[in-house]
């Protein structure tokens, strides 16, 4: 019982501190009005209903050039005055802070309060409905507020200071993921920690192959990777993977017994062991929601800390959407938001496969662009680069471009955009670089 009578005079403190913080916020723009634009709070962080009524009014004041005191105030609230307990609390407020000087404290317990009360409630959300979207729910919100109320702590001199470190350091030609392609990475620089990296086709133009050649060229030179397949099965996504390792007919696989040649088994083989020691994980669950996506990655990392870390999704629509949207767009925009997240939480990039419209195949030109996207708005904000997949052969058989993707980077955040070819061996899940291709007939 005194345990209770303890913690219940502890919150009651708890929420005093709470009011009289939140009252110096409001005092002190009433005291120096100009300081409202140091101030980062938004009306919903105030616990209570006036003080964010106050608090918005300000705002609106500042926005329309008016003066902020008492006198401004009421006007601006009418008749509404009297849901903030009348000019007398006005008053009150007025003469509550003698100083503007340690407002940011006092911004910061409001804050801090804030955070606890959004956890609070999700968290009781989730007890008294135990369900997926409630559990996901308390991880968004955790997630969201963490951004909540920070400010950074570098200054301007140390930003200054590592660009001028980074003059002075040879990072050679890549600074960040090798992809195994020349041209790809002399566009990009390699893949970057913390970028989305959209790769966007029509059915056959060589999405999944294309992503996965990447992530074995990442694995090759040390790396590790999590391939998040929701389509295809991991027994499928390895014998791809050791096709593109013996050069085997993928067909093969069908029946192997049957279908390979003494050589074929010799390649396999040998390609087996090569794979069976390569750092990948293939998490091929058919019905994934990001925060499964989230839990494998992180598990991974702490498994594999030092080491590059490239996350492969195929594909975005199969993604299980959790919560309730209005459109389904809106439900495809808060999974990208979210990847993007995930990337910059741990720094690695992800590699997201998405559908394009059947748009495409209406058009005499069947090469892509960014508008075919399928519900492409909130991909194209998220994104940091899109690469589009088109193969001429696969809609003109009698072409001379056989065997060539090619990859069209539409949009590329913080570098230059353009269309680079790659040799694709379809029958063994390969791409290639042209030069490979062109040098060997050379011989």
């Amino acid at each position: 019982m005194q345990t209770k009578e303890m913690t219940s005079m502890d919150n009651v403190i708890e929420k005093q501190s709470n009011l009289e913080a939140e009252n110096m916020v409001l005092g002190a723009v009433l005291l120096e009005p100009e300081i409202i634009h140091e101030i980062t709070l938004e009306p919903e962080h105030f616990s209570i209903a006036k003080n964010q009524i106050i608090f918005k009014t300000m705002r609106e004041l500042i926005s329309e050039n008016v003066a902020i005191d008492v006198v401004t105030i009421a006007d601006k609230l009418g008749d509404r005055i009297e849901n903030i307990g009348g000019i007398s609390y006005l008053t009150n407020l007025a003469v509550s802070c003698p100083t503007t000087e340690n407002v940011q404290s006092y911004e910061q317990i409001v804050f801090e309060q804030y955070k606890k009360r959004k956890l609070v409630s999700v968290a009781a959300k989730f007890l008294n409905e135990r369900t997926d979207e409630t559990a996901e729910e308390i991880y968004k919100t955790y997630l969201e507020i963490q951004e909540v109320g920070t400010k950074k702590e570098r200054t301007k001199q140390d930003v200054l200071v590592e660009i001028l470190e980074e003059m002075n350091e040879d990072k050679g030609v890549l600074t960040g993921i090798d992809t195994g392609f020349t041209d790809l990475n002399e566009m990009t620089g390699g893949l970057s920690g913390g970028d989305l990296i959209i790769i966007a086709g029509r059915p056959s133009m060589g999405k999944t192959a294309f992503a996965l050649n990447i992530a074995l060229n990442c694995c090759k030179n040390g790396g590790v990777v999590d391939v998040f397949s929701l389509e295809m099965p991991e027994k499928q996504i390895v014998q791809r993977m050791l096709s593109n390792f013996a050069d085997i007919q993928g067909s093969k696989w069908r029946n192997p017994y049957r279908m390979f040649s003494d050589d074929d088994f010799k390649k396999a083989t040998k390609a087996i062991g090569i794979f069976e020691d390569l750092d990948i994980y293939i998490h091929d669950e058919p019905k994934q929601t990001v925060t499964d996506i989230r839990a494998a990655v992180r598990k991974t990392q702490r498994k594999h800390p030092e080491q590059n870390h490239v996350v492969v999704i195929d594909y975005l629509q199969l993604i299980t959407v959790l919560g309730r949207f209005e459109r389904y767009d809106l439900a495809i925009g808060s999974i990208t938001k979210e990847l993007k997240q995930m990337a910059r939480q741990f720094n690695v990039p992800v590699i997201l496969l998405s559908q394009l419209s059947r748009a495409v195949e209406q058009r005499q030109d069947k090469r892509p662009m960014m508008s075919d996207l399928r519900d492409s708005g909130s991909i194209e904000q998220d994104a940091d680069i899109i690469m589009m997949l088109y193969r001429e052969d696969y809609y003109d058989r009698e072409t001379q471009n056989k065997n060539i993707v090619e990859v069209n980077i539409a949009k590329h955040r913080n570098g230059p955009v353009g269309v680079i070819q790659l040799l694709f061996e379809r029958e063994f899940s390969k791409f290639q670089n042209l030069e490979w291709r062109r040098s060997e007939n050379n011989e």
